[in-house]
């Protein structure tokens, strides 16, 4: 789902950096209100988790291959916001450091695979809060499958918008691979966070989903 540099038409990626840069910048400002000792490392080793995730690829359907996202865990465990912070991280890492992902699409690789489904889970997450706390597992599930396939459509959109190929071409290709990428995320997340529960189910009883 990185997309290389050359494209996106400039009007594109800029119009991605955007919300991108301000979902960080808004990370960032929670991060210095609400991080403590406790979440300090949480953050730190789910960037660092996510970040070693996203570096092994499993094949899928024609020869092509997914790996782990990441920003359904990242906001699982630590809100949406701080998970916005970092899988910016993780994907700008991976951008200057190991050139997977174009520099001038980093917004929208940002925007496309951390952002958008941050703030899907998180939403999630704050509705199930409320009607159904215990409904962590299916919920997991259900977030981190929705996070990919959005991750897709975007990507998918973002790229017939900016001339490269037809939507009509794009959407369908993208969602159709992505299809068995996110029911692999959804098992990896689903058995990370029941990990989670198992050895500090302290981790999870009051993250920041607001």
């Amino acid at each position: 789902m990185h997309i290389p540099d050359g494209f996106l038409s400039t009007e594109v990626a800029l119009a991605c950096a955007v919300p991108a840069a301000a979902a960080v910048g808004i990370g960032l400002r929670q991060a210095n209100r609400t991080l403590d000792e406790r979440r300090v490392p949480l953050l730190g080793v789910t960037a660092a988790f996510v970040f070693a995730a996203q570096m092994l690829n499993f094949p899928v359907a024609g020869g092509t291959s997914g790996h782990f996202l990441g920003a359904a865990l990242a906001a699982i465990l630590l809100g949406p916001w701080l998970a916005c912070l970092a899988l910016a991280v993780v994907l700008g890492v991976q951008a200057f450091v190991f050139a997977d992902g174009g520099l001038t699409a980093l917004g929208a690789n940002v925007f496309n695979m951390g952002v958008a489904g941050a703030l899907v889970v998180g939403g999630l997450m704050h509705v199930a809060n409320k009607l159904a706390p215990k409904r962590i597992l299916p919920i997991a599930a259900v977030g981190a499958w929705l996070a990919v396939m959005t991750g897709a459509a975007l990507t998918a959109l973002e790229l017939a918008i900016s001339g490269t190929v037809p939507l009509g071409t794009v959407l369908p290709a993208m969602l159709g691979t992505h299809l068995l990428i996110a029911a692999g995320e959804a098992v990896i997340t689903v058995a990370a966070v029941s990990a989670v529960l198992s050895t500090r189910p302290d981790l999870l009883r009051r993250p920041v989903y607001a």
